[in-house]
């Protein structure tokens, strides 16, 4: 079974993410290897819309956006 990470980002945390995905791409492509497996998480990444959730520590609760 493959083990999932989930990550909580902001919008600003989601760009910064996919620049440095998207340099790391273009270092490959200079370098003639595959891009395959970034080009799917750049695309999970863009595809995830940021959500919001609540955290709760004992009876003081946070929303975060």
């Amino acid at each position: 079974m493959e083990k999932k990470l989930i990550l909580a980002l902001d919008g600003y945390e989601q760009r910064i993410l996919i620049r440095a995905l998207n340099d790391l791409r273009t270092q490959l492509i200079r370098e003639e290897r595959p891009t395959d497996p970034v080009d799917e998480l750049i695309m999970k990444i863009y595809e995830t819309r940021p959500k919001h959730f609540l955290v709760a520590e004992g009876s003081v609760a946070h929303e975060y956006r």
